[in-house]
């Protein structure tokens, strides 16, 4: 008897013991957890891979990357019937922060079907910002989500393709699972200024799929990921004279992103772009876009 009480008495301990070191651990690890967070309201978690490079940089979808420091250079040729447009698309960012601010200013060349009527100039030069809000990482940093808020405002240069103001508040979600990423844009435009487009409100979406292939699993010379991606970007007109309107493009290619030549490292790209319904198909037919992206 006094052998089994003794037994049980050591069975407890150990019980105890282990239920304690649980219990420690645990303790820790939620103190750990506590300990990345900051940010406004400790919404944000340093353990997040936002801002590092991990998100490609999408072609036709607006950017919600944190930037440290970023020049580009896009073009993109588009084809309906005989009608042919062809943008040139350069922009700079810079993070100061958390905040990611942005310039555009992009310059349009519109050919109608006959070769007449021929009509060019600067789109709207767009000024940006952007920030993360909240961010949920996974204990094991599989999983990686940021969500955040962004404007843009269009300033339109009077040229024949640029008559109205643009204001489009925006939400983006960048996350990360392994290899794979998914981040989407949701903003709300409205023009403003003269013409038949003063007024116009429009839903707005994007979203751009990928997966990261490292260097050792694809050996391309100077190339340390190949990005393939998949990319949806559509707008809905709330009101005016088509409510409902709907048109959504696609977009299927890869970026590259290569060895930094010194402090700078070029991320090229290229994507085939194509109507993914009646409201697309009334513009483009099909399109290329190459772009160009150099880190600093």
């Amino acid at each position: 008897m006094k052998y089994i009480l003794m037994a049980g008495f050591l069975c407890t301990l150990a019980v105890e013991s282990g239920y304690a070191t649980a219990t420690n651990e645990q303790a820790a690890a939620v103190s750990e957890e506590a300990d990345t967070r900051h940010g406004l309201f400790n919404g944000l978690d340093s353990r997040s891979q936002y801002g590092q490079g991990v998100f490609p940089e999408p072609f036709l979808v607006d950017d919600s990357d944190l930037e440290p420091g970023e020049a580009r250079f896009d073009w993109r040729h588009t084809r309906a019937g005989n009608s042919k447009t062809d943008v040139l698309h350069p922009e700079i960012e810079k993070a100061f922060g958390v905040v990611t601010f942005e310039l555009e200013a992009p310059y349009e060349f519109d050919r109608p079907a006959g070769g007449t009527n021929n009509t060019q100039g600067f789109d709207n030069v767009d000024l940006g910002a952007r920030a993360p809000f909240y961010q949920y990482v996974s204990q094991s940093g599989l999983v990686d989500s940021t969500f955040g808020a962004a404007i843009e405002v269009g300033i339109p240069t009077q040229s024949p393709v640029s008559k109205n103001a643009e204001l489009v508040p925006k939400f983006f979600n960048d996350t990360k699972v392994g290899n794979f990423t998914a981040q989407s844009v949701l903003g709300y435009s409205t023009l403003f200024g003269p013409g038949e487009e003063g007024g116009l409100q429009t839903f707005e979406y994007g979203f751009i799929f990928g997966y990261t292939i490292p260097h050792k699993q694809l050996p391309l010379p100077y190339v340390l990921q190949t990005i393939p991606f998949f990319e949806l970007v559509g707008e809905t007109e709330l009101n005016k004279d088509n409510p409902g309107h709907n048109s959504l493009l696609g977009n299927a290619g890869f970026r590259f992103n290569l060895k930094a030549i010194g402090p700078i490292q070029p991320r090229p790209g290229i994507g085939f772009i194509f109507p993914m319904d009646s409201g697309a198909r009334e513009d483009t037919h099909w399109g290329v876009i190459t772009s160009l992206v150099f880190e600093f």
